[in-house]
């Protein structure tokens, strides 16, 4: 299957209503263009390395659970990506039920766990003697509402749903964590990265060499002296044995950056593998603040002292 010439097609995790549609939407050449759903995020990425979709947008990590393992690994595992943008979306849940119900005749409710897990407190409050009934999705639990697969009463979904879908609202705003944010990431295959803005994240996966003391501490130096902050840094199993894990690490600045660069070097030596996911602007705009002494100039004037040495120049 070939992409049709001057269309862009982009898959996300569907169907219509998800959170990943309404990150999508934020993507400015995204609108107009193709865009294609996929049932779960490795479907999204190999629909990128094997041409079917120019690029994907998938959940990657949440402010309430953290990172999303499948995302992690999957990038981890499948080569030729590259993430070129981030993308925040607000988490807040609905409750709807089929045309006519009332909030007082909910007793099962359907939900993804996660999801359910967010709302429990509104729950309790509201509906203390409902029961839960799992589902894949929260759209897929209020679309089955209304098709009669599903035998629950209402379900928790997304706000989005309900200009997709003609379900009866019956509350909204229902989960426990108000500012419960999800973030998404873009991801293409692999290109160079865009020029820095200044306010810019750089993505990498990196394996320890071996399980040794300090071992740890040895790759977190390789930022720590360079000024390089973390703004994520999780660890997943690798799989292959107990005990071997693969870190996925979120750095502030960018790989034009001197600082960055010279850090992926240091990491280059240490690791056994390092993935290079891409450098890209931060969603929220922040510019990334550095001591002096971090600054790109003093890193060129290093590698110059350096090199005039080792050429006999006389000092200055």
């Amino acid at each position: 299957m070939t992409i049709e010439a001057g269309i862009r097609t982009y898959s996300y995790l569907g169907p219509a209503g998800t959170f990943t549609e309404a990150a999508l939407a934020q993507v400015p050449e995204a609108r107009g263009q193709e865009w294609r759903t996929v049932r779960n995020v490795g479907e999204a990425l190999a629909d990128v390395v094997e041409g079917r979709s120019d690029a994907a947008m998938i959940a990657i990590e949440n402010s309430v659970d953290g990172g999303v393992s499948t995302a992690q690994d999957a990038l981890a595992t499948m080569p030729g990506l590259r993430i070129v943008g981030e993308y925040l979306v607000p988490v807040a849940f609905v409750l709807v039920a089929r045309p006519g119900t009332r909030l007082e005749d909910v007793s099962l409710v359907a939900a993804h766990p996660v999801a359910y897990a967010q709302c429990l407190r509104w729950l309790g409050r509201e509906l203390p003697a409902h029961a839960h009934l799992p589902a894949a999705s929260n759209v897929a639990a209020a679309v089955d509402l209304l098709d009669g697969t599903s035998t629950a009463d209402a379900a928790i979904a997304p706000p989005g749903i309900l200009e997709h879908h003609e379900l009866e609202l019956l509350a909204e705003n229902i989960g426990d964590n108000q500012n419960a944010v999800t973030r998404f990431v873009l991801v293409s295959r692999t290109v160079a990265p865009p020029s820095p803005t200044g306010a810019d994240k750089t993505s990498l996966i990196v394996e320890l060499p071996d399980d040794h003391p300090g071992a740890l501490l040895e790759m977190l130096e390789q930022f720590a002296t360079r000024g390089i902050n973390l703004s994520l840094l999780a660890s997943r199993p690798i799989g292959d044995e107990l005990g071997r894990y693969r870190f996925v690490i979120d750095a502030d600045g960018h790989v034009h950056d001197e600082r960055m660069a010279d850090a992926l070097l240091g990491l280059r030596r240490f690791s056994p593998k390092v993935v290079f996911l891409g450098s890209y602007p931060r969603a929220d705009r922040a510019i990334v603040r550095y001591p002096d002494r971090y600054s790109d100039d003093v890193f060129v004037e290093a590698r110059d002292w350096l090199r005039a040495l080792v050429s006999g120049a006389p000092e200055e």
